[in-house]
């Protein structure tokens, strides 16, 4: 079988640093195993609230006309939206989502409406924090934050939570096991993803999260 893959991210940010690109493409890789049977790759930038996504279509209108199976990482990289999932099964178009591949037309309706209740949840409760604040006086955002050094504190944390993590510390045996054999960062998380390995969070991993997890000794 063929496949055709569709990645989306939100922002133009995001679609030049990779950041989420990259998970999305190892979850996909790990489903479908086969790098060889990927005849395309559709990136789209664009927001999930908004319906015109011509990447889509594209990928859409080649799997149909190939006989390709579209597959995508996540639900939500689709739409957080009942009639936009709708419509795309109206297409007739082999599809698959990678965080629930033996999900019917029924589930994924219902999934669908989920994704966009907690949409709408988290925009409500968002704008009334905002106005709450307004309200108090306080300015919004932190500066702080945008510092360096508060920026170097918080990956700090982040690295220090995973490689306490217990399944992290197996993994990171693994990890430093492949580093003797000078793989890459991307060819060591594909060989633990393969083992059955996962992150703390139940993730593929990547990159980046074998690269916090690599010992001092390890990474010289």
């Amino acid at each position: 079988m063929k496949f055709v893959t569709y990645l989306r991210v939100s922002t133009q940010r995001q679609g030049a640093s990779g950041l989420g690109l990259e998970a999305q493409r190892s979850m996909v890789a790990g489903f479908i195993k086969d790098a060889d049977s990927v005849q395309s790759e559709y990136v789209e930038i664009e927001s999930g609230k908004k319906n015109n996504r011509p990447k889509l279509a594209a990928a859409i209108e080649e799997s149909k006309r190939t006989g390709a199976r579209l597959v995508i990482a996540k639900l939500d990289r689709l739409a957080r939206n009942v009639v936009f999932i709708a419509t795309l099964m109206e297409t007739g178009v082999d599809f698959v989502a990678v965080d629930n591949p033996t999900a019917t037309p029924f589930t994924l309706h219902i999934f669908a409406a989920l994704a966009e209740q907690e949409a709408a949840m988290i925009s409500q409760r968002t704008k009334a924090a905002l106005a709450a604040k307004k309200v108090r006086g306080e300015s919004m955002g932190t500066p702080a934050n945008l510092t360096a050094a508060a920026r170097a504190a918080g990956t700090a944390a982040i690295q220090t939570n995973a490689a306490n993590d217990k399944a992290n510390l197996q993994a990171r045996q693994l990890i430093d096991l492949l580093s003797a054999q000078n793989l890459t960062l991307a060819a060591m998380a594909e060989r633990l993803n393969h083992t059955g390995y996962r992150t703390r969070r139940g993730c593929l991993f990547t990159a980046k999260s074998v690269l916090r997890l690599k010992s001092p000794k390890a990474t010289a």
